[in-house]
């Protein structure tokens, strides 16, 4: 810190790459956030995707980052996943460059957002279009938020704005393990879930068949 603070003062200067904040964590950075509580935040940013409700962390970094070059990457990796590419990419719109619009239009992926160019004109021949097209872009919108929805379950529910490790790499630990732990938790709820309604399928098939035997024992009587 002595070091910055000379540089700063030599180079009559506000800024400077890599700055340390804390002693303890000098690994940490600011980001900017410009939101209304407050123009910085200091941790880590992350970069995730969502494939049937699992979330998979792309990539962690201390360092302020433009996720929109992290997209290609995701999609490449989910190719090798599952063998074949995504129909859609529901993404923010940070993501709608131009080089990943040809990436996507290349491989013939949807990507989220509004039509480059010209709109279509709002008559009776394009009626039925422009709704079709707001219908498509409502979903995606809905299914978009489902990621932010993840960050806020695990700062809610798993502790993911209380990470107290002190060393680098056991935050990036307790980091993925908040994500694996969710997606634990969506594993079992699912097996939860399918395990009761065959329950209830069952017993719904045991009182059918006892009423059957019943009426049959009163006609037969």
């Amino acid at each position: 810190m002595v070091r910055q603070q000379r540089e700063l003062y030599r180079s009559d200067s506000w800024s400077i790459e890599g700055r340390i904040l804390s002693i303890s964590k000098p690994w940490v950075r600011p980001i900017a956030r410009g939101k209304a509580r407050g123009m910085y935040e200091f941790g880590a940013k992350l970069s995730l995707s969502l494939v049937d409700g699992m979330a998979e962390v792309y990539r962690l970094s201390w360092d302020s980052y433009n996720e929109c070059k992290d997209l290609k990457g995701q999609i490449e990796r989910y190719k090798q996943r599952y063998g074949r590419y995504p129909e859609a990419v529901c993404a923010d719109k940070i993501y709608r460059t131009r080089e990943n619009l040809q990436y996507c239009q290349e491989y013939g992926i949807r990507l989220s957002g509004p039509k480059l160019g010209r709109p279509f004109k709002d008559n009776g021949k394009n009626k039925e279009r422009i709704r079709e097209q707001k219908r498509i872009e409502r979903e995606d919108e809905s299914a978009r938020i489902a990621v932010e929805g993840k960050f806020g379950e695990a700062k809610r529910r798993y502790t993911l704005d209380r990470i107290g490790t002190k060393l680098k790499e056991t935050s990036e630990t307790s980091i993925m393990m908040v994500f694996l732990v969710m997606n634990l938790m969506v594993m079992a709820r699912r097996k939860a879930k399918a395990f009761f309604v065959s329950l209830i399928d069952k017993i719904i098939e045991m009182a059918e068949r006892f009423k059957f035997i019943s009426m049959w024992q009163f006609s037969a009587a």
